[in-house]
């Protein structure tokens, strides 16, 4: 079902609050497989064929006369269809949809259908009044006097850019609140939202709304060689970096490295080469090259991630040519990798940076961090453990905690209901029983739905292909960089070929599959997997897993949930890490159960000078 959601953002501008009021099309915590249904380019074009209908077809999109809005002339190609999903939108009416929505106009001859489908479709978002709003309310900084400008500069100790530079970003300033605002302009040159520069207490950006803007900022230098070339960077400090050293044409992303809305992907068509500038960090190389899936790696370079070369603003105040690590920007995309030349460069990253390649790291199990070092891309996970022991609870607060970092997680939870997940999810957020504080139900849920987590809306029984394409359809999407498949037996004998298949050869070829995607894709794949029937007493172990021996060695984790308080009375709960390929260290966890939480979170050690009476409770817990 898709939310239509009316949002409300208070903003104080000159000493004035204004309430900017939009209608967004937002679907919280999507439920995959309903929001844009997965289609592929050759379906596209032999529709498109059939119809005889004439195409344009560029890097991430293929563009055709739209039969919404139908221009005058039969060249102008106003829609943009994306290769891999079939979403499309149109510069010219802003309508936008579904493959389905727009295979529907082009069967329809009739004026009045095509006028009832038009009433039901989205429209791209228009900002142009809010934007209004805060041009009435500010100065544009072509107004403003050149030593206010330079003072503007140096407060916010931003690289020296020009006042003729900043005006061809539209920017404007509000003094009251100290603040710089830059517009995001989508297709059609229509603003789809803003994002701000404030510099108290200390330099924060933010970008408006705080999710759907469809829009960039691009910055072309004037009479420059190369028009087809743009570098990409995540943030204004960045691109204000660059456009001072005048390094060309640069474009700043709306969110960073949070997520790349597929509606941006049109506006990048020109260029025939783009640079992807980001951090010298794990999670700036991951997000460049899951971004250049979307843009087409093969017209993608990336500045590699070391310390010469960092963050553009970073790599202009320690005096470094700035046109010259673009120069040195390397292909993302190549057919194979024959020698260390081409590793070299990736392997000095890697140790430059030991700290941010070991991965996102975990707050609430520290143990996690010192055996696993932290949550990495690429990897592929196995959880087991005996019926019952918490498998799910531990999990899903495990991807809780990773999502609250930020990571974008794509949760398949096969045996229980999304909604029961979702609220054990939320108790473990909030820390205490939601039945008990129903009072606070709407603040623990308004910061729960800002989390990047969305859900696969199977359940029972489903076959290997139709989870497989909604998983690589999800992280293509919303840019996924953690899939849980919770659990693989349910996966197990539902297509023709697998009735002849025995259940060990069935779950190889699943784990295979995930262990794949989790290469080919680079997103961290957990797959919780129930162990053979062993006796009670019996500790389990990596040849306890259930199904042949492929699972244990296509992981490169793997993690078992030992319950000897099924045979003592005073045994105790704790994960065991028994595979960890990225470091070797194992070990293991103590998991002591929070009932009023659901939480399995680590309690940290009480000091010495408190009172005997918190070890204690904590004791009892």
């Amino acid at each position: 079902m898709m939310i239509f959601k009316i949002q409300l953002q208070l903003f104080v501008i000159n000493g004035k609050r204004f309430k900017f009021n939009w209608i967004k099309t937002r679907k919280f915590h999507n439920d995959i497989g309903d929001e844009i249904p997965a289609t592929s380019v050759g379906q596209i074009r032999k529709v498109l064929r059939l119809k005889n209908i004439a195409i344009q077809e560029s890097h991430a999109c293929i563009a055709i006369n739209c039969p919404i809005c139908k221009p005058q002339k039969s060249s102008e190609f106003k829609v943009f269809v994306n290769k891999a999903t079939g979403y499309f939108m149109c510069q010219n009416c802003r309508c936008t949809g579904t493959w389905d929505n727009l295979t529907q106009f082009l069967d329809s001859k009739k004026s009045d259908d095509l006028e009832k489908l038009k009433n039901n479709l989205p429209i791209e978002n228009d900002f142009t009044e809010e934007w209004e709003t805060v041009k009435n309310n500010c100065q544009s900084i072509s107004n403003i006097s050149e030593k206010e400008y330079n003072n503007i500069i140096s407060n916010y100790e931003l690289p020296p850019v020009t006042q003729g530079q900043m005006n061809q970003l539209d920017c404007h300033y509000d003094k009251t609140s100290s603040t710089l605002y830059f517009p995001l302009v989508g297709l059609g040159n229509r603003v789809s939202g803003f994002k701000s520069l404030s510099a108290s207490p200390v330099l924060a950006e933010k970008t408006t709304p705080s999710s759907n803007a469809h829009g960039l900022i691009i910055y072309k230098e004037k009479k420059i060689k190369n028009e087809s070339t743009a570098v990409i960077v995540p943030s204004i400090e960045d691109l204000l970096a660059l456009i001072s050293e005048k390094a060309g044409n640069v474009i700043c992303l709306p969110y960073g490295l949070k997520n790349m809305p597929l509606q941006i992907l049109p506006l990048l068509e020109s260029y025939r080469k783009l640079i992807l500038w980001f951090d010298n960090d794990s999670a700036s190389w991951d997000s460049a090259r899951h971004y250049s899936k979307k843009l087409n790696e093969k017209r993608c370079f990336f500045v590699r991630p070391t310390n010469q070369q960092p963050r553009p603003t970073v790599a202009a105040k320690r005096g470094h040519n700035l046109k010259n690590i673009i120069s040195g920007a390397q292909p993302i995309w190549h057919k194979s990798i024959t020698t260390f030349n081409t590793l070299r460069e990736d392997v000095l990253s890697d140790l430059q940076n030991i700290d941010k390649v070991q991965g996102v790291k975990w707050t609430r199990y520290p143990a996690l961090n010192r055996i696993l070092k932290g949550h990495r891309r690429g990897e592929f996970t196995v959880l087991t453990g005996p019926t019952g022991c918490g498998k799910t609870t531990f999990m899903s607060e495990y991807s809780l905690d990773l999502a609250m970092q930020g990571v974008n997680t794509l949760w398949g939870s096969f045996e229980i209901r999304n909604a029961r997940l979702a609220r054990t999810m939320l108790q473990q957020l909030a820390g205490v029983p939601l039945d008990e504080n129903l009072q606070n139900f709407d603040s623990y849920a308004d910061i729960f739905e800002k989390l990047p987590i969305y859900f696969m809306t199977f359940h029972g029984q489903q076959g290997i292909d139709v989870v497989m394409e909604a998983v690589e359809h999800a992280t293509y999407v919303h840019d996924i960089a953690h899939v849980i498949i919770d659990n693989v037996q349910f996966m197990m004998g539902m297509s023709e070929q697998s009735k002849h298949l025995d259940r060990y050869w069935r779950q190889d070829m699943i784990v295979s599959q995930f262990r794949s995607f989790a290469t080919k894709s680079n997103c961290h794949v957990t797959l919780v997997i129930h162990p053979r029937k062993e006796r009670v007493e019996e500790e389990l172990t990596t040849a306890s897993i259930f199904g042949g021996a492929k699972a244990s060695q296509e992981a490169d984790n793997i993690l078992i949930i030992q319950d000897k308080r099924l045979t003592s009375v005073r045994g105790k709960k704790y994960l065991q890490i028994a595979k960890n390929r990225y470091s070797g260290d194992l070990g293991i966890m103590n998991l002591e159960f929070d009932r009023t939480s659901l939480s399995y979170q680590q309690k940290k050690k009480q000091k010495t000078q408190e009172t005997p009476k918190e070890p204690a409770e904590n004791s009892n817990d």
